[in-house]
């Protein structure tokens, strides 16, 4: 029998307050609900880039749609880039990206349909003047009808009888989803800083177990460090470890990293290692690295590492490894003797937080971050 990975599947929402939970219990006190996330059950929030992406996308198909400041998106599976869009604690739609036309696309979810219907002005199909809906006799939910007038491929909102539904319109049909009776509603518009305050007590014992975890195995080995990319992860890492008495960090430099990332690296006072090899002449030898060709990090990170590492001795090295972001990392325990390097025992004091978690934390702490980010 397959172990199933310990990972939280459920947010939390706080209803008054309009807010997001990483916990069971809001600073009011109120009730809140669980919300049930998709696989592999990985949330975070919407960032600028992503807000002026879904912003765009939905003002080009119903016209000037206010969005919450609050929303999240929980990675799902998919071709490529495919993301539930959650705001207001509700499904709001499904944020994917297509490899073939190299275009996102927005489907918004029935439940977004009392935020979004009292501001469209277009991208609405009434069903109603459609001969081919007029013509049919049973269930208009489900079906497949043609189109009197042309109407753009993509996520429409259907009429019918005074309610209101989902479709998608391709090659001048349209499938229509659920029709369900909609009254339109509104919420508190909370900003991130009120989500951090109502999270604060749960956020407070994220930061105390990890300090502890690091406190627990810091003096297993003759050495510590933490290991940095400049990612978010490794960032709450360092910012924890530091907390925890640890100061030594490093950062091994592939030789293609973005500069903003080297920049960043420097200001936080990381040792950068550069003892790979050169990513484009082995590119040229070995041909591009893929999937199940990934010579690349044997190359430019165990490599290097594992030079490092000589010249060090046995270490413990802390890492911002969560069990979220792949199968592979779903069982990880709270130490690990790197296979690659025997010298390191590695420490994994954020294994169990989602990228929720991260970055509240972070934004709570004002740590800085890579402004790639943004």
């Amino acid at each position: 029998m397959i172990r199933e990975p310990a990972v939280k599947k459920f947010l939390y929402w706080c209803d008054l307050c309009n807010v997001p939970l990483i916990g069971r219990t809001c600073a009011c006190k109120t009730r809140v609900r669980e919300i049930p996330l998709l696989q592999p059950h990985d949330v975070r929030p919407a960032l600028a880039a992503d807000m002026a992406l879904i912003r765009r996308l939905l003002t080009g198909r119903f016209g000037d749609v206010p969005l919450p400041r609050v929303v999240l998106l929980n990675k799902t599976g998919g071709v490529d880039r495919a993301d539930l869009v959650i705001a207001h604690g509700d499904r709001f739609g499904w944020l994917s990206f297509d490899p073939i036309t190299r275009k996102f696309s927005l489907d918004i979810a029935p439940e977004a349909l009392p935020y979004i219907l009292p501001h469209a002005t277009r991208g609405i199909v009434d069903l109603e003047a459609e001969p081919a809906v007029s013509a049919h006799k049973g269930r208009i939910g489900g079906k497949r009808f043609p189109l009197k007038n042309p109407v753009p491929d993509g996520t429409v909102i259907v009429s019918y009888k005074n309610r209101y539904g989902t479709g998608v319109v391709k090659d001048g049909q349209v499938r229509v989803k659920e029709l369900i009776s909609v009254e339109p509603r509104t919420r508190p518009d909370p900003g991130w800083d009120e989500v951090i305050e109502k999270n604060r007590y749960h956020l407070k014992n994220l930061e105390r177990n990890a300090v502890r975890t690091i406190k627990k195995h810091m003096n297993d080995r003759p050495c510590v460090n933490v290991s940095f990319s400049g990612g978010k992860d490794s960032t709450a890492v360092l910012h924890l470890a530091r907390k925890a008495g640890v100061e030594k960090a490093f950062f091994i430099d592939t030789g293609i990293e973005l500069p903003e990332t080297v920049e960043f690296v420097e200001s936080e006072g990381v040792e950068i290692i550069r003892k790979g090899g050169d990513f484009f002449q082995a590119v040229e030898k070995a041909g591009p690295p893929g999937k199940d060709h990934r010579w690349c990090c044997k190359l430019l990170k165990l490599h290097p590492l594992k030079i490092y590492l000589a010249g060090l001795g046995p270490c413990v090295t802390i890492q911002g490894n969560r069990w979220y972001e792949s199968w592979n990392r779903a069982d990880l325990d709270e130490t690990s003797q790197n296979p690659a390097n025997p010298l390191q025992l590695n420490i994994s004091p954020i294994r169990n937080w989602r990228a929720l978690e991260v970055f509240l934390y972070l934004w709570w702490q004002k740590a800085p971050m890579n402004p790639l980010y943004e």
